[in-house]
């Protein structure tokens, strides 16, 4: 197309995305990435680290109600909630949603917080300045491993695992085990699990694999996310209560925020868990152990 700037994302040996670009609105290094903010022709502003998608205003509503509110509502309780990563704000947004008594964010990068204030206010939508929040600059792994038989639920929102990058060793069993201690004794987690992507794979199956080494109970589920081209895993695991729950106690919990809700409702709900039978295949024979010695890179 004449004159058209792209933002070229690399996403495998054997595949990139383009997206029109528009305008870069914000550049910065910090001390652990590069941090970007663009304006795309089809998905209006977007939030990339170290030249990744990580969030879209067109469609992050998908990926952050995905994430939050399955674990959100089968949960038994949800008083004290952790959110490692997410600097955008946007699942601290979505956790505010129930009546918790206590979020602790706890995020490496103190710049994507700010950019994120700054530059993507639909993101948070004031989530930040809730009495509730406790935002800690920290390692998460560091903050978890610091942390015993408190959070009733811990949502893990980082980047994919890759060589060098600040969440690799965050997705390893040694990891699971500390976040296993700090949850209650009825607590529950959920992680973003990477590409489902039918050619990229085993990032997704390995950590669906390692969480069944640690926890009793463990529940993988894809959501699409347009921006990401590619169907999304996430992994639900609970220490002690099977996740499942029933789904008339969920829908109603549902019904009680569904006007706060975009993507997210029973149907969703049923579909993201229903996978179908090639990933569930490959989840039962193509996953690894992920160790700290022995970590999986997503790139």
């Amino acid at each position: 197309m004449k004159n058209c700037k792209w933002y070229i994302e690399q996403t495998s040996e054997d595949e990139i995305i383009l997206h029109s670009l528009k305008e870069i609105i914000y550049s910065e290094i910090s001390p652990y990435q590069r941090i970007e903010v663009i304006c795309s022709g089809n998905l209006g502003r977007c939030l990339l680290l170290d030249g990744k998608m990580q969030s879209a205003e067109a469609d992050e509503f998908i990926y952050h109600e995905a994430l939050v509110h399955p674990v959100m509502l089968l949960s038994e309780s949800i008083e004290r909630v952790l959110i490692a990563g997410g600097g955008e704000g946007a699942t601290l947004r979505e956790v505010l949603k129930y009546p918790v008594k206590e979020v602790v964010m706890v995020e490496l990068d103190e710049l994507v917080i700010k950019t994120a204030k700054r530059y993507l206010p639909e993101w948070h939508n004031g989530a930040f300045d809730d009495p509730r929040v406790r935002l800690v600059i920290d390692d998460a792994r560091a903050y978890i491993e610091r942390t015993k038989n408190y959070f009733d639920v811990i949502i893990i929102d980082l980047p994919e695992p890759a060589e060098g990058g600040p969440a690799y060793l965050l997705y390893t069993k040694e990891f699971y085990e500390k976040v296993k201690e700090a949850l209650t004794e009825k607590g529950m987690m959920v992680t973003q699990s990477a590409s489902a992507s039918v050619n990229n794979l085993r990032v997704f199956v390995s950590i669906v694999t390692t969480l069944k080494q640690v926890f009793p109970y463990v529940k993988p589920y894809i959501a699409y996310i347009p921006s990401f081209f590619a169907p999304w895993g996430f992994a639900l695991v609970s220490k002690k209560i099977n996740p499942e729950g029933s789904m008339a106690k969920i829908n109603e919990k549902i019904v009680s925020i569904k006007d706060s809700l975009k993507f997210y409702d029973i149907d969703a709900h049923t579909a993201m868990f229903c996978l179908p039978k090639h990933i569930k295949k490959a989840i039962e024979t193509e996953g690894v152990v992920i160790h700290d010695d022995s970590p999986l890179s997503f790139y």
